[in-house]
């Protein structure tokens, strides 16, 4: 044992001396290498990663963070537009280094990537017309007659299949199409989280935002990276300590709206 010991730290020190890095494979130097850093987002996540229509900039707790990552890291940033359905293919095909965009950690999801410490975490939230005469509160939703929307693949399909006692379930294939159900009188509420929420109360007049009194389903955010490099893994895990450490996520979270929702 103590000679496969002092055979690791030779290794080291040679690798050191050579001015190569020990782990050569790794995104991490790879990153370092190329001076970019490579983000994947959905630039229709409203606080999150969102593309504002009226200056098309980009904005959101992801965005800030992805710029002080970069930062970090010293490199250049890029950001590269996805969406949860290509979130797998991303993932695997070098699209993009990270995926930064309130990544729900679900079980699903593993095989296919890895996760970081979560930053945020939200349950089940839900909206509904303010002109409904019978829902005004979340206890009005479970009632007979009903119709609540969900969009199809997400983890609040199944969740609220077993949650629901009387009213009727509608799945949607789109998230658009959760609206239009709801807009149009053909379902009640649909379900959301806290960011989309909040997006449809600020900016239509015609939403109201239903906070259960218990939080439904909590789920944590997180920042998705390929799997197997535990090296670029333990580099973006740093990264958000230390964020979180020095203010600056709840710094980030409420400038965006988002204090309710921070991982502690």
């Amino acid at each position: 044992m103590k000679y496969v010991v002092q055979r690791l730290i030779y290794l080291a020190l040679t690798f050191s001396l050579l001015g190569q890095p020990l782990y050569a494979d790794s995104r991490l130097d790879q990153i370092k290498t190329r001076g970019e850093l490579k983000v994947c987002i959905w630039p229709d996540y409203f606080a999150i990663s969102y593309r504002n229509p009226r200056t098309m900039s980009l904005e959101g707790i992801d965005i800030d963070m992805a710029k002080a990552f970069a930062e970090q890291l010293d490199v250049k940033l890029t950001f590269v537009e996805s969406s949860f359905g290509a979130l797998v293919k991303n993932m695997s095909n070098d699209a993009c280094d990270i995926a930064m965009h309130g990544v729900g950690v679900r079980d699903s999801r593993k095989p296919h990537m890895d996760f970081s410490e979560p930053h945020l975490a939200s349950g089940i939230y839900a909206i509904s017309m303010k002109s409904n005469s019978h829902i005004k509160t979340w206890d009005d939703i479970d009632q007979p007659g009903n119709i609540i929307v969900v969009q199809k693949g997400t983890y609040m399909e199944p969740v609220m299949r077993d949650y629901l006692q009387q009213a009727e379930l509608s799945v949607v294939d789109s998230f658009k199409a959760r609206e239009q159900e709801v807009q149009s009188g053909r379902a009640d509420v649909f379900m959301t989280d806290y960011p989309y929420g909040k997006r449809m109360a600020a900016l239509t007049r015609w939403a109201q935002l239903l906070i259960p009194e218990t939080p439904l389903a909590p789920t944590p955010y997180a920042y998705a990276v390929p799997k197997n490099d535990d090296v670029w893994l333990s580099e973006v895990n740093r990264f958000v300590a230390a964020m979180k450490a020095n203010g600056k996520l709840q710094e980030y979270a409420e400038k965006n709206g988002l204090s309710p929702i921070v991982a502690k």
